[in-house]
């Protein structure tokens, strides 16, 4: 263990994955774990709120999301179903202009597909008129496919990617309430494919990458959550290797042993302490630069996510209120490995979102 790990609770080390996230009992299983559930039917949960049993199934989230990262700019790809609706979504951000280009099409929960789980090619996927998102999860041969393409009178976009696993999965089951589940799984993965956007195609190349996260959870009543992650590639002991992060603040009961604060490398991970954000100005109050910073207690991570572009999704209905926002821009700063080494991310390209949940 590196002089850092200390400031790693014991619960943040993966174990071996059971079979199924539900027990025979109806509670939730919780902890870090070292591959996908083949189980994650977490409807079958005993009580995961205060709403009567049937209600589960309108009360759960469930997605899975995709943050491709190409030399000219980074998509974000999402086949979401909220319970009471489903969603196709994708974001492009045009590193070159700071421009943010948003798709964004509901339709039926019932005619949202999420996969049952990632392995043995499941899919995920949603249609509609104007837009279309598909996944093939194939993780447990270190694959997925992905695929969609969605159109307004702004612009197009349509995109195919094959994505191979680069280093070891993170896998949480973060406990927000008795028997309350946010489960996540992200993997940082090469890419290679094609985007192509109002007609300009976009080719990958050796320094694309892309990270999948899949999540399914019963958010409270009132909820927020902070994130902000980096992918490609960054110069490591003279040499330029794969590289990313993962940073999240939600409500996790315990931050300390719950939480997905991880750093890949190309087969290797290290692990990270909770961290807290802060913003000037606030997102709401975006006028084209934000400064966001992003540390922990213990000098593992101090970075600024300098925040050229936000996309806002702001949704006030009788049922729900949501104010996310997603922000693109660049890293400035460090986080360090459980052993101490510091890797210095300035340029890098930073990703975000700010979102808060009334329901």
């Amino acid at each position: 263990m590196g002089e850092y790990s200390k400031f790693i609770a014991e619960k943040r080390r993966s174990i071996a994955t059971p079979k199924s996230m539900v027990n025979n009992d109806g509670s939730c299983v919780f902890g870090t774990f070292d591959k996908e559930f083949e189980d994650m039917d977490i409807v079958k949960l005993k009580k995961p709120t205060r709403a009567p049993q049937w209600m589960n199934r309108l009360k759960l989230t469930l997605w899975e999301a995709t943050e491709v990262h190409l030399k000219n700019g980074v998509l974000l790809a999402v086949c979401c179903d909220m319970g009471i609706f489903g969603k196709v979504l994708h974001i492009f951000y045009d590193k070159r202009t700071h421009k943010v280009y948003c798709w964004d099409t509901n339709l039926k929960s019932k005619d949202t597909t999420i996969a049952p789980n990632l392995i043995n090619g499941s899919v995920a996927q949603a249609t509609t008129e104007v837009g279309q998102i598909k996944y093939v999860n194939n993780f447990d041969k270190g694959k997925c496919r992905l695929y969609g393409k969605h159109k307004s009178d702004e612009a197009q976009i349509e995109y195919d990617f094959e994505l191979t696993r680069l280093s070891k999965p993170s896998v949480v089951s973060i406990p927000f309430g008795k028997n309350r589940p946010l489960y996540s799984q992200k993997d940082f993965f090469t890419a290679k494919g094609r985007l192509v956007i109002n007609g300009e195609e976009m080719i990958t190349d050796e320094d694309s990458t892309a990270i999948v996260d899949d999540h399914r959870g019963y958010y409270p009543r009132r909820a927020h959550y902070d994130w902000v992650t980096t992918m490609g590639r960054c110069e490591i002991n003279g040499e330029k290797k794969f590289f990313a992060f993962n940073l999240t603040r939600n409500q996790s009961v315990n931050q300390d042993a719950y939480n997905e604060n991880i750093i890949w490398f190309e087969n290797e991970i290290s692990l990270l302490p909770p961290v807290t954000f802060k913003r000037e100005p606030e997102t709401k109050d975006f006028k084209g630069y934000a400064v966001w910073t992003v540390k922990d207690e213990h000098d593992m991570v101090n970075l600024t996510f300098k925040v050229y572009g936000i996309n806002p999704m702001i949704l006030h209905a009788v049922v729900v209120n949501i104010d996310y926002y997603v922000a693109f821009g660049e890293l400035e700063g460090y986080v360090r490995d459980e052993d101490g080494n510091k890797y210095i991310l300035d340029g890098m390209m930073g990703m975000g979102e700010d979102k808060t949940l009334l329901m």
